[in-house]
Formats: C-alpha cells, structure tokens, sequence
C-alpha cells in the first residue's frame, strides 16, 4: 500500500512541515517520489519513521538520527555501529528516567505536604526557617507578609 505525504501526517502525528523538514534534513532517503517527483510512502516507510519518531521523542539529535539512518541505508555490515548508537541512546534516556524519578520524589513530598490536615502549620513553620535564616545572614525577609499571617494563626 502507498500513502501521500498527508496520509503520513495523520498516521505519524507529525505535520507536513515536519516531514519535509526531516526529508531535506536526509533522514528519508528511503522513501521514493512517482514520476513527478511527490513522495509516495510505503508501510516500511512509515515504520523507519515511526522509529524517527520514537528516537527524537526520547533526545535523540537529528544528527546522530542521520547516522542512525545512513547506517540503515549501508545494509547489514552496520549493525555493530547501530547496536552501539542505540545503547549510547538508551543509556542516556536511563539516566533520564532517573532524573524524572528523583524530581517526582521530590513533586510527591511536597503533594504530600499540601494534603496533609496541618498543611498550613507546616507552611508558616518552613516560611519561618527561612525568614531566620535569612535575618541570621544579614538578608531582607523574602515574605512581605509573614509577620501578618502569623499574628491570623
């Protein structure tokens, strides 16, 4: 089956725009153009871009997706050569994914903190720490009102 450039489009969730962008960026030298000279796409077409896809949603930079696909148009005797690109890559989105999870202990400390019954106990006494350690080393109070707010409780 072929498919028009907005066919793909729908297909990929990439706009046309996209698209032509990665063929003049040389990351689809794989898909053919009739006679006329439109791109046809064929289903492994839309599968190296679904690959496309998944590389730049996860970091990859269109240079090293180039490489990625220049290796894939040189045949199998570059397999070495994407197997290494490819555990760079994951090793890289590994470290990403830690990354999110440490920032996502910190997200749940502080939904934590605001479900708690006591939330705004907790608020007033963590703005005082601060105000202290501010007026201990000198500094302006960062909180206008903290003076204000304490005095309501």
């Amino acid at each position: 089956m072929t498919y028009s450039i907005k066919d793909v489009a729908k297909i990929s969730g990439l706009s046309i725009f996209t698209i032509r962008f990665y063929d003049k960026e040389g990351l689809l030298p794989f898909v053919s153009r009739n006679n006329v000279g439109i791109r046809v796409f064929t289903d492994s077409d839309i599968n190296q871009i679904m690959t496309i896809c998944c590389l730049k949603n996860t970091g990859m930079q269109i240079k090293d997706i180039k490489k990625y696909i220049d290796y894939c148009m040189e045949g199998a005797e570059t397999i070495d050569f994407r197997r290494e690109l490819f555990e760079e890559h994951r090793n890289e989105i590994i470290k990403q994914i830690n990354a999110l999870n440490e920032n996502l202990k910190l997200i749940d400390s502080k939904l934590k903190i605001y479900s708690s019954p006591n939330a705004k106990e907790i608020i007033n006494k963590q703005r005082q720490i601060v105000d202290y350690e501010k007026r201990r080393n000198g500094l302006p109070s960062c909180y206008t009102n903290l003076a204000d707010e304490l005095s309501k409780d």
